[in-house]
């Protein structure tokens, strides 16, 4: 294992257990693609880790498979962090039974379970640096829309609503409102539509999504065609969320490991 070392005057953990990210997947090639860019920046960070990238659906290898490989290349440990803004299905159902699985298949290796990427602080620096990037300024005559995918998870729909308030709280914008591509409301275009009617004279989108495909156009199309003045790009390869994954892979390799299905 290698010594720990200093980069940038944070002090990091020794890199010698592998991380292996668990992203959603999409049929659309530009999501895997965003990923892998994420992670080729994570690992630009941190030379000398191990990061193996893996998706639940659409692409391969699955988590399974990913773990599969270290188990057979010898490792005894590995670090397993859901590529995820919010703690959903997937983060709660979905990846624990795949971690059962590769627990019965390889008993001896030590599976650390890594928190979602989201909430954390950093999201926002990175939902305002895409902002930024398309031309959004906030100011009194301008709202905000914080579009997610949604789910069908009222603890993950709550902490979409929590990070609006907290970039209202940031300013200058007129509001802040969530909304939700899928599964919950309002949708993006009625948020728009409310926020005009509410006296905005320009209202911004900012996609609270990890990677473009299928939601982003979604949230797009309905926000243009709705009035919105501007659309940011999915959060992506931005930096802070590369430090974001760095932080929950450390705080996964210095928590006390217990045996379990979502051992932390």
């Amino acid at each position: 294992m290698r010594s720990a070392r200093v980069n940038g005057g944070r002090e990091h953990l020794p890199a010698g257990i592998p991380l292996v990210a668990v992203a959603h997947g999409s049929a659309d090639p530009r999501s895997a693609a965003t990923v892998e860019a994420l992670f080729a920046r994570v690992r630009r960070l941190r030379p000398g880790l191990d990061v193996r990238v893996s998706y639940l659906d659409h692409v391969a290898p699955d988590p399974h498979a990913a773990v599969a490989g270290l188990a057979a290349e010898g490792a005894g440990e590995a670090v397993v962090l859901p590529a995820l803004l919010t703690a959903a299905y997937h983060s709660k159902v979905d990846l624990p039974r795949v971690l059962e699985r590769v627990r019965a298949d390889f008993p001896w290796l030590r599976v650390r379970y890594a928190d979602p990427l989201g909430p954390h602080p950093l999201l926002l620096d990175a939902v305002e640096r895409r902002l930024a990037e398309a031309g959004a300024v906030a100011g009194p005559d301008t709202a905000l829309v914080l579009a997610s995918a949604g789910s069908s998870d009222a603890h993950a729909n709550a902490v979409v609503e929590a990070a609006a308030r907290e970039l209202a709280a940031r300013g200058p914008w007129r509001e802040v409102r969530a909304a939700f591509a899928s599964a919950a409301s309002p949708r993006p275009e009625e948020a728009v539509h409310a926020a005009h009617a509410a006296g905005a004279a320009r209202v911004a989108v900012a996609s609270y999504l990890l990677a473009p495909g299928f939601f982003a156009d979604r949230v797009r199309a309905r926000s243009l065609e709705a009035g919105a003045h501007v659309v940011s790009a999915a959060l992506g390869e931005s930096p802070e969320l590369a430090e974001v994954v760095l932080h929950r892979y450390d705080a996964a390799v210095r928590a006390k490991y217990v045996p379990g299905p979502v051992a932390r």
